[in-house]
């Protein structure tokens, strides 16, 4: 997209990450349920706009879905995706009702993620990804925390055992602080606490 090319999205996330990778680009909140910010676009309020590729399918507006962004040039929400189900704890047979529907490498995926989210406080109000895979028997984690501005962007990385997912998430978020994210969440967060 040429410079100057006004794109919108609600997330302080993927914000960062656009303005790091395209600083010539104009990006601007977003705000609305779909239908609003599809009107918006459409009323050229705004030359693009980011939305989940997934709400758009699941109301069949796929067709309006020009290009998709790789997980590489734009980390996830931690758990993006991901779906629980909470269960009463005295409704242990609903437990193994539900287990076919259990996927290890999708927990395990999850635990990492939300390791790297629960120990950097994440929020809403925080420009925070993670995003863990398995990839030939092992769990790969990824972390990213940055500046709104996308001035600065920090990341780490590790990998490891399917089994220590939620240590090798910690250990990414770890690293995260070690190369100062706590500066940059103690300005987003005024109550900011290492965990």
């Amino acid at each position: 997209m040429p410079a100057g090319t006004i794109v919108g999205t609600s997330s302080l996330r993927r914000e960062s990450q656009v303005r790091e990778r395209f600083p010539d680009l104009i990006v601007k909140p977003l705000r609305g349920n779909l239908d609003t910010r599809l009107r918006k676009l459409d009323n050229e309020e705004y030359d693009a706009i980011i939305l989940a590729a997934v709400g758009l399918k699941r109301l069949e507006l796929s067709d309006r879905i020009k290009g998709y962004i790789d997980v590489q040039d734009s980390l996830p929400s931690a758990g993006q995706g991901a779906l629980g189900i909470e269960v009463l704890e005295e409704r242990s047979d609903l437990v193994s009702w539900l287990q076919p529907l259990s996927c290890a490498d999708s927990t395990a995926c999850s635990l990492a993620e939300r390791a790297v989210s629960r120990t950097l406080g994440g929020s809403c109000q925080v420009p925070l990804a993670a995003y863990a895979q398995i990839v030939n028997g092992h769990i790969q984690v990824k972390g990213l925390v940055s500046e709104p501005d996308g001035s600065r962007v920090l990341r780490a990385s590790g990998s490891g055992c399917v089994t220590n997912a939620e240590s090798i998430g910690i250990k990414v978020a770890n690293e995260l602080l070690s190369m100062g994210a706590n500066k940059i969440l103690e300005k987003l967060l005024p109550n900011f606490k290492v965990r």
